[in-house]
């Protein structure tokens, strides 16, 4: 682990100390927002290029979502529909900006980064509905967003990765809309299952297996224990025709293993899959670019992909 990285771990576990069980959730909420818009925050997760456009649309009845262009991006551009990690609990667009417009800056693409509803408030499955929605809307309203329907990735990170790989699912049992490629960032893929990277990095800075559980409990409520794809893609029944895949990991993780076990179930499907486990990183590592330096080989990855395939 770099040294900066250690040092953001140790304050990190100082100010988050009792929340494994995330009694206070609103208040957990307001605390990382604050953080997120101070300038130690502006340091620690980046800042979004200011050479790219951004705004906001909404979408269907009331999705806010951040949207970053290339400047003087003439239309119809790729699109990349980025979904925020957060544990299904917290989290909003902003805290991917960094990496959103410097994807949509080197890949010529529209980055979209929609919010969704989050748990315990509105528990499974609402966000995986709110997510297909949003998809959904994005295609019907291509011309009106700037966007080519036909090349469209969809992209996510820790639980957003999760919903992504949930989102190529749906799209392949639908029948459509057609994906060009998903980018799952340490996703989670399996909500019970304890597998050995749990074991191994239970206490690791950023996400404890403790945090996991919890998590996974508030975000399914009544519904925990149920054995659905749309909670656990690795238990899908089938992997096969899903878009090009890339797949990320860090060496530092509890979900580590949720990684690679994806991976394989995809590529005994058959699906093309890319993937990348980064040496000394910890969970959430793409959102910590001012101290993980992992982040930014990460980027240059993600955007060698996207360029090849969307």
């Amino acid at each position: 682990m770099a040294p900066r990285t250690r040092l953001f771990a140790a304050l990190l576990r100082l100010s988050e100390k009792g929340i494994e069980d995330v009694v206070d959730l609103p208040a957990h909420r307001a605390k990382r927002a604050r953080l997120q818009r101070s300038f130690a925050g502006r340091f620690i997760f980046g800042r979004a290029d200011g050479q790219a456009g951004v705004d906001e649309i909404t979408i269907g009845t009331g999705t806010r979502a951040v949207v970053h262009r290339p400047p003087g991006a003439i239309g119809p551009l790729p699109c990349v529909l980025n979904f925020h990690g957060g544990g299904w609990v917290q989290g909003n667009p902003e805290q991917s900006a960094w990496m959103a417009s410097r994807i949509a800056l080197r890949c010529n693409a529209v980055v979209i980064s929609p919010t969704y509803p989050l748990a315990p408030e509105q528990p499974f499955p609402s966000g995986v509905e709110a997510c297909w929605e949003t998809l959904s809307w994005l295609v019907e309203h291509a011309d009106e967003v700037g966007i080519d329907p036909q090349r469209i990735a969809v992209m996510g990170d820790s639980a957003g990765g999760n919903l992504a790989a949930v989102v190529a699912l749906l799209s392949r049992d639908a029948g459509g809309p057609a994906l060009r490629a998903q980018v799952l960032i340490y996703p989670g893929t399996e909500m019970y299952d304890r597998w050995p990277s749990e074991d191994r990095n239970a206490e690791a800075p950023v996400l404890t297996s403790a945090n996991m559980r919890s998590f996974a409990r508030l975000y399914m409520g009544e519904r925990y224990g149920d054995e659905d794809f749309r909670a656990s893609p690795v238990r899908a029944t089938s992997h096969a025709d899903l878009p090009k895949t890339f797949i990320l990991t860090a060496e530092l993780d509890p979900l580590l293993d949720n990684g690679t076990h994806y991976r394989d179930a995809l590529v005994a499907a058959g699906v093309p899959v890319r993937y990348a486990e980064y040496s000394g990183a910890i969970h959430g590592f793409m959102s910590l670019p001012g101290v993980v330096p992992a982040a930014r080989r990460a980027l240059d990855d993600i955007v060698d992909f996207l360029k090849q395939t969307v």
